[in-house]
Formats: structure tokens, C-alpha cells, sequence
């Protein structure tokens, strides 16, 4: 089996304690529903920031920076596509990028 990455961008922050229980548990029931593929749940990011070729540090992470990530396992880019489907950050008008992670 292969692992991918899964960077996502975007979504918003849960306001109310009430907010914050209905998104964890959501992501609790996505990752449940994953079983033994998700390798590393991953979590949340802070503020990115972006080093440039001439090694000068840009805060701020670019036009869609990163807001958290997971390892997750699967057979092929189209099944990590169908794992990623489930996922609530989609509800929250966030996006996942995918991207296969070589052993090296």
C-alpha cells in the first residue's frame, strides 16, 4: 500500500464550544470510517510562512497555504480520492490536496 499525504487548505474555525464538538466529532467518525488507513491523523497548522529560493522568509503561506494534514494509506491516487471524499473539511468549503509520499 501506498501513503499519501492529504495538506489541507482552508475550512473555518469552529466559534462556540458547541461548534468545536460537532467538527471534532465529525472528524472523530471520518477518521473511525478510515479504520487502519489513516497512519498519522495529523493535525491543525498554525500561520505558514513560505522560505523563497533566495532564502527570504514570506509569512503567510501564499494565496492558499496549508491549515493541517494527514498520512493516510491507500492502494492508489484514485483510492485516496475516494477516502478523501468523506472528509469534513469539504463541508467547511476547505480543499485536500493529495500527494503520494515516497519511501526513501
Amino acid at each position: 500500500m501506498a501513503k499519501f499525504v492529504f495538506a489541507y487548505h482552508g475550512g473555518g474555525a469552529p466559534g462556540t464550544p458547541e461548534e468545536v464538538k460537532k467538527v471534532m466529532d465529525a472528524w472523530g467518525a471520518w477518521f473511525g470510517s478510515l479504520g487502519a488507513a489513516v497512519i498519522d491523523a495529523g493535525n491543525p497548522v498554525g500561520k505558514s510562512s513560505t522560505v523563497k529560493k533566495d532564502g527570504s522568509l514570506v509569512e503567510g503561506g501564499g494565496p492558499n497555504p496549508i491549515s493541517g494534514y494527514s498520512l493516510i494509506e491507500a492502494s492508489s491516487l484514485a483510492d485516496a480520492h475516494k477516502k478523501a471524499k468523506g472528509c469534513p473539511i469539504l463541508q467547511s468549503g476547505g480543499t485536500i490536496e493529495i500527494a503520494e509520499a515516497f519511501d526513501m
